[in-house]
């Protein structure tokens, strides 16, 4: 596929939940065929009457033969959904030759995924994917086409990643979705979301569960205002949700909690003593004036702007400017380079002509 080629993408979804309804939702907004089920009767329902094309289990969708398949299940049934997949995907190939699809998924921990997938038989298969993305909200009716496009990804590979399912998806995301890339094996992406999502989510249902048991309940969420509701927000999530993510990333998670735990410890003391605090508010002086300085690019584009100058055919997401300003890292040996580039801060803006262009 070259740069000016159409994106014709087959993509069976797998879980109709927030993100997985999300993204069936946006790529078939955006004329990518797809095909999604869940487990829920309720789901399916709810996503034919919103117009996506719905089957009625995991192997009449299998049984569709897509190119990508997108297991966007609860961590927590990661395990068996992998099983699923994986059957079906076998008793297809057996009946017709010639179908190899890739599997790719969209769940918050990455170690654990990659372990149950490979478990299943799908390892050479896979490419990990996770959208920085999302609400409080869950299931099918929080889902919106608008969440996923121009939102920034992460994509883990390993060692044995098979580099042409990794161009399929690094395509699938910057192109339709009009998104960014950062390419990261499994454990920089489950201690990077530990940081900034996972631990963030402990805090807000510690700071939630501060409040529901305190005397002055009642009284504090009436004078409650900005402060308490962007502190608590995520911690209105679906509590097994936010249990899974954290439980599946334990390794990480749990010394970051250490860490806050010491240093909140040390607050409290200093306070009691009426010692300096100032390094305690101060430490992230630099983090907090990088992030004041940055200017945020608006880079969702409307639906069928892809054919007429928003996501460019080639997968350049709108607004990343021309091919040539970007650094072009061929896909044939690009892993490595691209896991060094990625966590440096770079991304993947597109693909063309059978290099990763980064920015």
């Amino acid at each position: 596929m070259t740069a000016g080629e159409p994106v014709t993408v087959t993509v069976g979804v797998v879980g109709l939940g927030l993100i997985g309804g999300s993204l069936a939702r946006a790529l078939s907004g955006r004329g990518v065929a797809v095909v999604a089920t869940d487990v829920s009767g309720v789901a399916r329902s709810a996503a034919r009457h919103a117009g996506l094309d719905v089957a009625d289990d995991v192997a009449a969708l299998v049984a569709r033969r897509p190119a990508i398949l997108v297991l966007a299940a609860p961590l927590r049934a990661m395990r068996s959904v992998a099983g699923d997949v994986a059957r079906a995907v076998e008793a297809q190939i057996e009946a017709s030759a010639g179908w190899d699809p890739t599997v790719m998924d969209v769940g918050s921990v990455k170690g654990p995924v990659r372990e149950a997938v490979t478990d299943a038989g799908l390892g050479g298969r896979f490419v990990g994917a996770h959208p920085m993305a999302g609400t409080e909200r869950s299931g099918f009716t929080a889902s919106d086409d608008r969440l996923l496009v121009g939102a920034r990804w992460a994509v883990t590979v390993d060692d044995a990643t098979d580099l042409r399912r990794l161009e399929q998806v690094l395509r699938l995301l910057t192109g339709p979705l009009a998104g960014t890339v950062a390419v990261l094996t499994d454990d920089l992406h489950d201690e990077a979301t530990a940081l900034i999502s996972h631990v963030p989510h402990v805090l807000a249902t510690q700071l939630l569960n501060a409040v529901a048991g305190s005397d002055v309940r009642d009284l504090a969420l009436g004078l409650s205002a900005g402060s308490f509701r962007d502190g608590t927000r995520v911690a209105f999530s679906d509590p097994r949700r936010t249990q899974a993510m954290v439980t599946e990333n334990a390794a990480w998670v749990t010394p970051v909690l250490r860490l806050a735990v010491r240093d909140l410890e040390a607050l409290a003391d200093a306070l009691d003593a009426n010692a300096p605090t100032h390094e305690f508010f101060d430490r992230a002086a630099a983090v907090r004036e990088t992030r004041q300085a940055a200017v945020p690019v608006a880079r969702v584009p409307a639906p069928g702007a892809q054919a007429s100058g928003g996501a460019s055919a080639g997968g350049t997401p709108a607004g990343e400017g021309s091919a040539s300003a970007a650094e072009r890292i061929p896909l044939a040996d690009a892993a490595a380079a691209l896991v060094a580039r990625c966590a440096a801060g770079a991304v993947v803006v597109g693909v063309q002509d059978g290099a990763a262009l980064v920015r």
